[in-house]
């Protein structure tokens, strides 16, 4: 998956907006004010950062060489991806699609079930 691609599928996501509040050169995607990814150029490369749970974080970068502990973030609950095309792209959306539902998750329970309930999304 390249950085195009990436950013369309960012933002298919529900209520995604993009924004640069770090300037030009790094795009924060957010659900209701809270950012689930971060795309820039990253340990050489164009990358992603995703929000992950902690014990799967670790797993994924034992998995793949190009997953990495997150640049400038929690290393705990983010990783690196870098667009270096060797995860498969099912993969990459995998764990778009899982950061995305951490941060949903992690709303205040009324807005939480109100997006849920908008959006036919389940626990």
């Amino acid at each position: 998956m390249d950085a195009k691609a990436l950013r369309q599928y960012l933002l298919t996501q529900p209520e995604a907006i993009e924004s640069f509040p770090f300037g030009p050169d790094a795009a924060v995607y957010k659900v209701r004010g809270k950012m689930f990814a971060l795309t820039g150029h990253f340990y050489g490369a164009d990358a992603v950062n995703l929000k992950c749970d902690p014990h799967e974080a670790m797993a994924l970068r034992d998995i793949f060489s190009s997953v990495k502990a997150a640049y400038h973030m929690n290393k705990l609950h983010w990783n690196t991806v870098l667009l270096d095309s060797s995860i498969p792209e099912g993969e990459i959306r995998r764990m778009v699609d899982n950061s995305f539902a951490l941060v949903v998750r992690g709303l205040r329970k009324k807005e939480r079930d109100a997006f849920k309930a908008k959006y036919a999304i389940g626990e």
